[in-house]
């Protein structure tokens, strides 16, 4: 079956829901293939658009999911709705819940030693079927080969990157041609939630579609990020009015 896409300020979304996109990517596990998986909110959506290069790497991904309800809430106003959120976070812990059904393998990549090793830790607890290949954490020169290496060596069908954006899509866009399977997906700041040192907002806020808000509560810094949301909408709506699509 054709894949539907949805084009939002030049980046293309799969036109899918979780369940789909959980069962997509376990097939490609299971059979050894390789894959790369974008889940994209406004600032990457603004950032692709602000940024040829960055855009590049994330045209190179085999899927780009809506992550933040933002998307979700431009191709309502575009007049091609998305069914839903394919948010990181839950993806992630879909396929890890896959991985230690059919006792797969995981690498990891990304955040403090302290919060990584942690985060191995609660897996191995939650997940105690599935196989950790390996694990690294973020500090690291980005010419060093021992990383890919390892993941060429160890084999892992899933390969986690919490680099955060835009060095996590990087990453993977330099680095995927050098193994022979794996799925790959940048996951931000999701091994600190998993490691209990960043708390994900409550199901409340999330039901409610107010994630952002939360974090920008506990985190206020977090605000000129923010600001790519009303800059996002703005575009959005200059599209429908353009009908660019």
């Amino acid at each position: 079956m054709e894949d539907k896409f949805v084009s939002i300020l030049g980046v293309n979304f799969i036109n899918t829901n979780m369940k789909d996109m959980v069962e997509r990517l376990k097939e490609r596990m299971q059979s050894g293939q390789k894959g790369f998986v974008v889940t994209a909110n406004p600032e990457i959506v603004m950032k692709a658009l602000e940024d040829p290069t960055y855009k590049k790497y994330v045209e190179k991904a085999d899927y780009v999911t809506a992550d933040g309800i933002g998307v979700v809430k431009g191709a309502q106003i575009l007049g091609k709705p998305l069914p839903e959120r394919v948010a990181g976070y839950d993806l992630m812990r879909n396929l890890l819940t896959v991985l230690n059904e059919k006792k797969l393998k995981l690498y990891m990549l990304g955040a403090q030693e302290e919060t990584i090793e942690k985060a191995v830790q609660t897996i191995k607890v939650e997940y105690p079927d599935l196989q950790i290949a390996g694990y690294h954490h973020g500090f690291f020169k980005w010419e060093d080969p021992a990383i890919i290496n390892e993941i060429q060596e160890t084999q892992p069908d899933l390969i986690l990157v919490a680099l955060g954006m835009p060095r996590q899509e990087k990453w993977i866009a330099e680095h995927i041609d050098h193994v022979e399977k794996g799925v790959f997906i940048g996951v931000g700041g999701s091994f600190d939630v998993i490691a209990g040192t960043v708390k994900r907002a409550p199901e409340f806020w999330q039901k409610l579609n107010l994630e952002w808000f939360y974090r920008l509560l506990k985190q206020p810094s977090r605000w000129r990020r923010m600001l790519a949301l009303p800059h996002f909408a703005l575009k959005v709506v200059g599209q429908k009015i353009s009908g660019r699509n």
